[in-house]
């Protein structure tokens, strides 16, 4: 929401987001994304019964699926691949992994489509089932998809697990790296609980999920639930 907000922004586009439903203390109260969004001259519609398919798109306007979903995003991703195998070159490949979290998995299929290094993806919205059938939206072919391990227990997404939040502490204490409160915490917890963590040979190249902002509303989650509990 926020990323494409500016990227409008400056490029004086036009932007309208569709979504179902929103927090009636979010909508109240703007904060985080929704916020800085808001500022940035983001149109919202709300609508309960919204069907993207009922949309016509026009020859000067693009309709983005939720997470990027969409072929368009293989081409930053591609530059992407570039990147990690100029940071690895000259650098055994049966040695390196790539592991990111996924919600659609869109980021991890098209990094796995451009990189010989393997690429791990664990879900964090619905289980394994729903991220190979976000796959194959794409790329039918199987054979082409990143690995997916499974979270060490089920995580709903948006539900806020206090082990969550402490990993991410301990990680931001013993790295001075802020991670995303929403996919990262996930995401570790399933790394640091698979066996490729526990080989000593492999490198692991972590990618950060970004959306800072988001923490914004995460934490004030967060220290409600930890204040209710106290």
């Amino acid at each position: 929401m926020y990323s494409l907000s500016v990227l409008a922004k400056l490029k004086n586009w036009k932007y309208i987001y569709y979504t179902n439903h929103i927090p009636s203390f979010l909508e109240q109260n703007p904060q985080g994304n929704y916020k800085y969004a808001l500022e940035n001259n983001m149109q919202i519609i709300i609508d309960k019964d919204f069907d993207v398919d009922s949309l016509e798109i026009k020859d000067n306007q693009l309709l983005i699926n939720e997470g990027g979903a969409i072929y368009e995003a293989s081409y930053g991703l591609e530059i992407l691949a570039k990147e990690i195998e100029d940071y690895f070159k000259n650098k055994d490949s049966d040695k390196i992994k790539v592991f990111l979290p996924s919600g659609t998995g869109t980021t991890a299929l098209f990094l796995q489509k451009f990189l010989d290094i393997e690429v791990i993806t664990t879900p964090c919205v619905g289980d394994s089932q729903y991220l190979t059938k976000q796959f194959l939206e794409l790329e039918k072919d199987i054979s082409k998809h990143p690995t997916i391990i499974a979270p060490p227990k089920k995580y709903h997404f948006g539900k806020l697990y206090k082990d969550n939040y402490r990993l991410w502490e301990e990680l931001k204490n013993s790295t001075n790296i802020e991670f995303d409160l929403l996919y990262d915490p996930v995401g570790w917890q399933t790394l640091i609980n698979s066996d490729i963590f526990k080989d000593e040979d492999i490198t692991i190249l972590y990618l950060h999920q970004g959306g800072l902002i988001g923490n914004e509303t995460m934490i004030a989650r967060y220290q409600h639930l930890f204040s209710k509990s106290n």
